[in-house]
């Protein structure tokens, strides 16, 4: 009975599938990604927008009241201050649809990842020799 579920296959499908304010909103917020991880790869990944650099970086996706925003558990436990004003669970951050997004938080928190990313690349390198 799952055929009438809309599967993409772009991130330029995914944002098309929302109303032009939520459009704008998920826009911004790839933009702010792209410029926070300039080497990481798009795709779509368990149907969500996702940025992947020496892995997962980041996924994101738009819910009727929130955007959410999954940064792996690190990227959610490294900013727990900053992030307190949010609801968040393990690796995922929901921030208010009806109020702006903090992108600037945001491109922190990615630029957290790529680090992060980096070095367990480089910590895997090591074990391999």
């Amino acid at each position: 009975m799952e055929e009438n579920k809309i599967t993409f296959k772009t991130i330029d499908e995914y944002i098309l599938n929302f109303p032009p304010q939520t459009q704008e909103i998920l826009k911004t917020l790839r933009k702010v990604i792209k410029e926070a991880a300039p080497e990481a790869h798009e795709k779509i990944s368990w149907q969500m927008p996702t940025f992947e650099f020496h892995g997962n970086l980041v996924h994101f996706a738009a819910f009727k009241k929130h955007i959410g925003l999954y940064p792996a558990p690190s990227g959610v436990d490294s900013f727990e201050l900053e992030l307190s004003q949010y609801k968040s669970g393990k690796g995922s951050i929901q921030f208010p649809i009806d109020k702006p997004l903090p992108y600037d938080l945001i491109s922190k928190i990615v630029k957290f990842r790529v680090i992060e990313n980096i070095k367990m690349a480089e910590d895997k390198l090591k074990k391999k020799k």
